[in-house]
């Protein structure tokens, strides 16, 4: 039988503010039953596993960004809408280190395609159209714009700017104002390749 007032949202819910509270390793129903004040049992009859609340969580998590995504993007083009797109990310990690970590989650192939990955990918694509870039070097520039936002809000949330100069907003300036000039000046292919 449920317990009174547990749903699978709530408890999602639940396990996304546990991770941000304790880092989404360390995510698991044991200790969201913990949190409850219930038996692991209880929540079995909303979630499969800790695999299953971790998918959850994730599959919120990207949903979350999408959603500020698309806000941030409302009414923007070429660099205004990469500025405001990357400030998102970079944003949400800051404010939700455990959910940001969950939004990494490998998730296999039908759950990404029925939860928000396609959103992001799409607005990335929305971003290059000001930069009237074509395929295959659209997905080049998608996959290095991943990269550039992922890598700096990992590598800052880790403490990796903290003690060095210049400060790490305007290093984020600066790398912002890069991508775009090279966004506007995509290399032409090696001859051949």
């Amino acid at each position: 039988m449920a317990y009174a007032g547990l749903t699978t949202e709530r408890l999602t819910l639940a396990g996304a503010e546990l991770a941000d509270e304790v880092g989404f390793d360390q995510v698991t129903v044991s200790e969201l039953a913990r949190r409850f004040d219930v038996k692991v049992a209880s929540l079995y009859s909303h979630l499969k596993n800790s695999q299953d609340l971790k998918t959850r969580i994730a599959l919120l998590a990207l949903e979350e960004l999408a959603d500020r995504g698309a806000a941030a993007l409302a009414g923007r083009a070429a660099k205004d809408a990469l500025t405001a797109f990357a400030n998102v990310y970079r944003d949400y990690a800051r404010e939700h280190p455990g959910r940001y970590a969950a939004a990494q989650l490998r998730l296999d192939p039908q759950t990404a395609a029925a939860g928000a990955g396609r959103r992001h990918s799409q607005m990335t694509r929305a971003i290059l159209r000001g930069y009237d870039l074509a395929e295959p070097d659209q997905t080049h520039a998608v996959r290095l714009l991943g990269s550039v936002f992922h890598g700096y809000a990992s590598l800052e949330a880790q403490g990796g700017f903290s003690h060095s100069a210049p400060d790490s907003e305007v290093s984020w300036s600066r790398i912002l104002d890069a991508l775009d000039a090279l966004l506007r000046n995509w290399p032409d292919p090696e001859p051949g390749a």
